[in-house]
């Protein structure tokens, strides 16, 4: 018996409804042991590169999918409907703090992905595989989306903070008098 594969026209992409948190639990399960061992062989600082490099890519085109299927230029809806998928399952607590066409602020108090990892006594590696995809998912949804974020629950602190901006556009300088 030959299995064949559809042409890559006929191709369509798997989908999971599983929970964002019930999917970083499974993966974790061979992410875990996989970093463990690059930090053994290669050295964290090396390793840690490695891993943000690779994750990153995959979490920018997440944010480029994201954005594509919003088709939208409110990015306070449109973040807030991607909180609402990491939300899923009872994974983040969190209270809006601004949501404007230009804006979404957020403040999440409580974290499942956090406590996931420190039940696992690994709360860098959740850094890592979570919370550093953050910034990368922003940069997909596009270069005038910006995140300022300066803690993390993962990192101990009492909350994280989200900050999106639309970045300002530069002003092209008035022209000057033309002479001839």
């Amino acid at each position: 018996m030959r299995l064949e594969q559809a042409p890559k026209a006929e191709q369509r992409e798997v989908t999971m409804d599983i929970p964002i948190i019930a999917q970083v639990k499974i993966q974790a399960q061979v992410l875990i042991p996989l970093v463990k061992t690059l930090h053994a062989e290669l050295g964290e600082e090396r390793a840690n590169a490695i891993v943000r490099k690779a994750l990153g890519e995959q979490f920018r085109k997440f944010g480029e999918k994201w954005s594509r299927t919003r088709r939208s230029d409110d990015l306070g809806d449109s973040i807030s409907s991607a909180f609402a998928a990491y939300a899923a399952g009872d994974a983040l607590d969190y209270e809006v703090v601004k949501q404007t066409p230009d804006a979404f602020e957020l403040d999440v108090t409580r974290c499942r992905y956090a406590e996931f990892y420190k039940e696992l006594g690994t709360p860098e590696l959740g850094f890592l595989l979570t919370c550093s995809a953050d910034f990368s998912m922003a940069e997909g949804f596009g270069p005038h989306v910006q995140l300022t974020r300066t803690q993390t629950i993962m990192q101990g602190a009492s909350h994280c903070d989200f900050r999106y901006a639309l970045r300002k556009r530069e002003k092209c300088p008035p022209a000057g008098p033309r002479t001839s």
